[in-house]
């Protein structure tokens, strides 16, 4: 079995070699590679490679090429390390990456030059030593809006992503795109969690269960739940986790295709703590039966 990367409860750097690794038991969040990967900038996204040996997450912390910026860290030991900016990026956003489940791409949402309008859609292909060229998704996806959050579901047929160039009902909503051999559908609007206000960040998790982030009040945004009935899915409430709350700001659930009962999300604890957003595990939700829709 791969091990994976350990999350940490932890408040100092000094407690880390104080704990076991692994085998430690996942409380209801725990800090992601603090000091590697959780850093005093602000990190808004990971996603973990399904053999569980790299991670890739947005940061803007410095080194990079421009403000926010792809990272990725390695397995050694146990531990997260050798934090590096991918080659990929350009002096524009790039943002939420993204693994497929087969580990053969990445995607992840840039507004850097050459796009068709504000934030676009890209992957990269995977390889052993680093990561091919960005390769825009094509046009039936990316529009002269903003396009941003690409998440593949589990069985890689399916893309989840955030557009207002698609129609909706009001800011960034929630798409689908099917993908037959290298062909997209046209996106369809994910209807029945689409509201006035930001929708974005749609992840269907191999558990069962859709989580999303939505847009509130004096720029909070906060992580729902949704399950499924009847053909649809259905806003089950906001994600039980202590710090999302309706002030904060809780964002990107990607789920970790080396460990498909966890969850990372980016947020900002009371404690532990590295620094701005920094990025979290924890259990991912569960559908009850006859909540999942193929």
């Amino acid at each position: 079995m791969t091990r994976r990367a350990p999350a940490f409860g932890l408040p100092s750097l000094l407690a880390l070699a104080l704990v076991p690794t692994v085998a430690q038991a996942l409380a209801e969040f725990g800090i992601e590679g603090m000091g590697v990967v959780s850093t005093p900038a602000h990190e808004t996204g990971a996603t973990v490679s399904p053999d569980g040996q790299r991670i890739v997450f947005a940061s803007d912390r410095e080194g990079g090429s421009g403000r926010s910026d792809l990272w990725q860290a390695v397995l050694r030991d146990g531990r997260w390390q050798d934090a590096a900016p991918l080659a990929l990026n350009s002096g524009a956003d790039e943002v939420e990456p993204a693994f497929s489940a087969d580990g053969t791409w990445l995607y992840f949402a840039s507004d850097r030059r050459g796009g068709v309008g504000g934030f676009d859609l890209y992957r990269v292909a995977v390889h052993d030593d680093g990561f091919g060229d960005a390769v825009a998704l094509p046009g039936p996806l990316n529009t002269a809006g903003h396009e941003r959050a690409p998440m593949p579901a589990p069985d890689g047929t399916r893309l989840l992503f955030a557009s207002d160039g698609h129609g909706g009902a009001g800011g960034l909503d929630l798409f689908e795109s099917r993908k037959s051999d290298d062909a997209w559908s046209i996106p369809a609007a994910l209807a029945t969690l689409n509201t006035p206000a930001d929708e974005a960040s749609a992840a269907l998790l191999p558990t069962g269960v859709v989580v999303f982030e939505r847009g509130g009040a004096g720029g909070a945004v906060r992580l729902y739940r949704a399950t499924c009935g009847n053909g649809g899915w259905t806003d089950a409430g906001a994600l039980a986790l202590s710090f999302n709350t309706e002030t904060g700001t809780t964002r990107r659930p990607v789920p970790d295709w080396n460990a498909p009962e966890e969850l990372l999300v980016a947020g900002s604890a009371r404690a532990p703590r590295a620094g701005g957003l920094d990025l979290y595990r924890m259990r991912a939700p569960r559908a009850a039966p006859g909540e999942t829709c193929d």
